[in-house]
């Protein structure tokens, strides 16, 4: 009875049964735990609820008109944007190169150099004074009488050049329809001669253009001259004495004859500078544009007319062509 009431003590003061004994209670536990473990084992084998449907091989997918059209519009869409003409010329382009290629990598090197080498002797043979026209008529015999000299060879494999029967078809089929290639191979290249002639198709009783003058029409009386300077004394200096026109320029001169005082130079004669890039003079001064030089001279005298002389252009490097001056001798 003692033995009873210590193992009910033993167990929180309550009464246990015969069934809940140490080895049953592990025996459950056990049992329990593999239970969770199968449970948890066939979450994750089992395929997710959320997962895609993938149909099977054999499965016909049905899709809506929507669908189709779509579909046939991409496809219409990207067959139009497909440059079609440009991937048929790279086509031919690569075709072309690769027979290109082949071709030239048909001819051996050591070939290659025997040709150059005996060309180049020909060309030494001609000089170094000799035209371009000369140095290609030099080339274009040493093919023909390559040819020649195989064709004439061809019953004994061998010509000039020392070739075999195999290197002597392969050459001659280079000179025949390859020598273009050939000369490239051989880095060959021998400029065309440009021949420039000017042709004057402007009849001979036409009248030269007018040349425009920039600002109001000159006066009859100011008797202007393109491309003219005249000689005379100053009686107003260009370097300080700016015009907006010839024009005006004219009429400058004009005035200071009408009231210079007695004993001064009176003006008859000016010499202006149109261009928006100066004027040239052999002086030491830079003469820019609308200079208006005001001069007197009892016989008026030409320093430039139209075009400065080849000897003059000679001595003095700076001068233009053309004389940029523009004068006039007023009437009296």
């Amino acid at each position: 009875m003692a033995r009873g009431i210590a193992r009910a003590v033993s167990f929180g003061g309550r009464a246990t049964t015969g069934w809940c004994s140490y080895r049953r209670v592990t025996v459950a536990v056990c049992l329990g735990n593999l239970v969770a473990a199968l449970l948890v084992l066939r979450s994750l084998t089992a395929p997710a609820s959320f997962a895609p449907t993938v149909p099977n091989r054999g499965e016909v997918v049905q899709y809506t008109e929507e669908q189709i059209r779509r579909v046939e519009e991409s496809i219409r869409i990207r067959r139009e944007l497909e440059p079609v003409e440009l991937v048929r010329a790279v086509k031919k382009l690569r075709k072309k190169f690769a027979q290109e290629l082949k071709r030239r990598e048909e001819l051996p090197q050591v070939l290659k150099q025997k040709v150059s080498y005996d060309i180049v002797r020909r060309l030494h043979d001609l000089g170094d004074n000799s035209s371009l026209a000369q140095q290609r008529e030099v080339v274009e015999s040493w093919r023909v009488e390559k040819l020649k000299d195989i064709k004439v060879a061809s019953t004994r494999n061998q010509s000039n050049l020392d070739l075999s029967s195999e290197e002597t078809r392969m050459l001659k089929r280079a000179l025949e329809f390859n020598w273009h290639m050939l000369m490239e191979d051989i880095s060959l290249w021998i400029p065309d001669e440009v021949t420039h002639t000017v042709h004057d198709d402007k009849p001979e009783n036409e009248p030269e253009e007018e040349e425009i003058v920039a600002g109001p029409p000159l006066s009859p009386q100011c008797n202007a001259e393109l491309h003219t300077d005249y000689d005379g004394a100053a009686v107003r200096w260009g370097l300080t004495h700016h015009k907006e026109s010839a024009a005006d320029c004219c009429q400058a001169c004009l005035d200071q004859a009408q009231n210079a005082k007695p004993g001064e130079l009176k003006c008859n004669l000016w010499v202006y500078c149109p261009s928006e890039f100066g004027c040239f003079s052999p002086d030491k001064y830079e003469h820019k544009h609308q200079e208006c030089w005001l001069k007197q001279a009892d016989h008026p005298k030409l320093n430039f007319k139209d075009k400065y002389s080849e000897p003059y252009r000679d001595a003095h490097p700076t001068a233009p062509v053309v004389v940029p001056w523009m004068s006039g001798v007023i009437s009296a």
